[in-house]
């Protein structure tokens, strides 16, 4: 049995450095799945898996672990970025641009808080505090990007992973309770909220279907391209139905009082373009019997990403009409000047045969989707270490500062995400393999933050000051989310479902979003979540290493 004692002992051999990562790995990732009231800690398991190991005295080589860490945490935090990079920007717009500000509000006063107790305590280095920070908004990527620039100070100190491990339990937690805390301290009626939400939706860019027959007199003998000047509202006519005859809208085509039309547009502009047109319409349309037909095609040629719809010229060439495209689970309005990507599906009415001609044009192949698209992930690796690695001189900085291997990445993957397709990158990545991709990288950077702070963090807890890294880090998670979830709802009566989405969102905590998901039984706290996480990510990736390389 030599073989299995050298196996398991010999840390310098690279079975031994497989084995150990894959224990605490599957180990980690199944504890992860046990539930207490709905509510797991999900990956983050493998950190105090990894813990325990490396109390037990388990190690891997240090420039082994060095390079798991880093080449994991770029992964994870690549894989974000191209995941939130579509709506990074877009999650300005309406609406999204108060709970982005309140957002920001909350990780401004994370940091202060955090600052304040530095400064007011002597017994705790400010590298454990941005520990403690991380931990308490449960944010493993600004913990990565942390300790990358610590390594540019050459940072000797205890691992801050110590703070971040101590904290985050009751950094899950304490988000959950001061959501909970919120409701009382508001006074907020469930059922109220729950009626609000149904008398006002928000999602104004959501579109729908209408059947409308033609009333009224002021469009009667006009042409159809004519009629659209003279109103703000946007509209597509998909098929029109004259005297009985089903047939598919030219611009020129001439409306007559009777006429049935199929019309495609926002939720919020329905009112208003039914009374254009005239009123609802009865009429029954069957695709079965009708020469026109709708059918959702997937663009999957790479010839086809970023090209405008207005350019591809569909409707001219085939006489078809495209209503909408699903981007992301998202149905975004047919407008000429909207930039094509690979996965989006294109919602398309006109005849069998015209249609067939147009599928064949964007491709519809889902087994393109299936190929996954590395060269883009590498080339943005590369360009990510590049823009990470380039000094920044600030006036009275002694250290210039570098956006490192997670900031460069990050930012990069957010530019690519959005504007890849500008130079012809394909950027679709299916939901799996982006999710598979990143948590391969989680996983094997939280292990390697285990193993290597494992051998003290029982003794921090015990005799060293792991109270009150608890401590501090319960302060900072609770205090600001109280204050900024009592602004949010007093100030911007902003609706408690949507609150507890800003709050999951702003502090990164996929735990509190289930609970939030949970209680709420509808959607509104996924959409407030998803449209603050990719700037509250982007920040919280980003300030841990300017406090850093500011202050020391």
């Amino acid at each position: 049995m030599n073989w299995f004692e050298s196996l398991c002992t010999d840390y310098l051999s690279t079975a031994n450095t497989v084995l150990l990562y894959a224990i605490i790995i599957s180990v980690g990732v199944l504890l992860g799945k046990i539930k207490v009231k709905g509510i797991t800690l999900g990956v983050t398991w493998v950190l105090f898996v990894g813990l325990f190991a490396g109390h037990l005295g388990l190690q891997v080589e240090p420039n082994t672990l060095h390079f798991i860490r880093e080449f994991g945490l770029i992964l994870f935090v690549f894989c974000i970025g191209l995941q939130v990079g579509p709506s990074f920007f877009s999650s300005f717009k309406q609406g999204g641009l108060t709970l982005n500000l309140l957002a920001i509000g909350l990780v401004t006063l994370n940091i202060a808080i955090a600052l304040i107790l530095y400064f007011v305590g002597d017994s705790i280095e400010l590298p454990m505090i941005v520990g403690i920070l991380y931990g308490a908004v449960s944010n493993t990527p600004g913990l990565g990007a942390a300790n990358e620039a610590l390594n540019q100070l050459n940072y000797t100190g205890d691992p801050i992973s110590l703070g971040y491990a101590c904290a985050y339990p009751l950094g899950i937690a304490g988000a959950i309770l001061s959501i909970i805390a919120i409701r009382y301290i508001c006074r907020i009626n469930i059922s109220k909220e729950e009626e609000a939400l149904k008398n006002h939706d928000k999602s104004k860019e959501s579109l729908s279907l209408l059947k409308l027959e033609v009333c009224n007199d002021a469009i009667i003998g006009k042409a159809l391209k004519d009629i659209t000047k003279l109103t703000n509202h946007h509209f597509i006519c998909s098929r029109i139905c004259h005297q009985g005859n089903i047939s598919k809208p030219e611009a020129n085509t001439i409306l007559h009082s009777g006429d049935h039309l199929m019309i495609v547009c926002k939720d919020d502009e329905i009112s208003d373009v039914t009374k254009f047109i005239g009123r609802k319409s009865d009429y029954e349309w069957h695709d079965e019997t009708s020469p026109m037909i709708s059918r959702r095609i997937l663009i999957t040629k790479s010839e086809i990403n970023g090209k405008r719809l207005k350019d591809l010229h569909l409707s001219n060439l085939y006489h078809i009409t495209i209503t909408r495209v699903n981007r992301s689970g998202v149905d975004l309005f047919a407008d000429p000047n909207l930039e094509l990507q690979i996965g989006d599906k294109v919602t398309t009415v006109g005849k069998k045969d015209d249609v067939e001609h147009v599928a064949n044009i964007l491709g519809n192949e889902l087994k393109r989707l299936d190929h996954p698209n590395i060269v883009t992930i590498f080339v943005g690796i590369f360009l990510g270490i590049l823009v990470g690695s380039i000094p920044l001189k600030f006036p009275g900085m002694p250290t210039p500062i570098r956006l490192g291997l997670a900031g460069g990445p990050l930012i990069v993957a957010i530019l690519i995400g959005r504007f890849g397709h500008k130079l012809k990158l394909v950027t679709y990545t299916t939901v799996s393999a982006n999710l598979m991709l990143r948590e391969i990288g989680i996983a094997l950077f939280l292990a390697c933050v285990g193993i290597d702070a494992g051998d003290s963090f029982l003794s921090t807890i015990i005799d060293g000051d792991g109270l009150y890294y608890v401590a501090y880090g319960a302060l900072i998670t609770t205090i600001p989310i109280l204050i900024i979830g009592i602004i949010g709802r007093t100030i911007f009566k902003l609706n408690y479902f949507t609150l507890m989405g800003l709050i999951s969102g702003s502090t990164t905590n996929p735990a509190a979003l289930a609970y939030s998901s949970q209680s709420a039984n509808n959607d509104s706290p996924a959409v407030a979540y998803s449209t603050v996480y990719p700037l509250t990510m982007f920040l919280r990736i980003i300030s841990g290493q300017l406090i850093l390389l500011l202050l020391m």
